[in-house]
């Protein structure tokens, strides 16, 4: 397990501002378990009443793409022009789409 000198894990943080955003990563922690991250998430993350909510997740269960390879693994999806609404032309008379 990644941690301190505690022997404590690292643990990420995630708090959504507002009822219908979407959760942001706020910064990290390091706590014995996730109850007590949860609690040490709001008392430092949300000291002004800015969460609604939040998530801890253990850092070390996160994988993540690497910047330096960002161009190989984006690639693939630079040819799918059927993803970008430039790729269909609106019909005349449609109002909504």
């Amino acid at each position: 397990m990644n941690g301190n000198r505690n022997g404590w894990p690292l643990w990420e943080v995630f708090v959504r501002p507002r009822r219908g955003l979407s959760h942001n990563h706020v910064g990290s922690l390091h706590a014995p378990d996730a109850e007590l991250a949860l609690h040490n998430a709001r008392d430092v993350y949300t000291r002004r009443q800015e969460g609604v909510s939040i998530w801890v997740v253990p850092a070390q269960t996160i994988t993540a793409s690497s910047p330096d390879e960002k161009d190989a693994f984006f690639e693939p999806a630079a040819d799918k022009v059927y993803r970008h609404p430039t790729f269909y032309e609106v019909p005349d008379g449609a109002a909504h789409l």
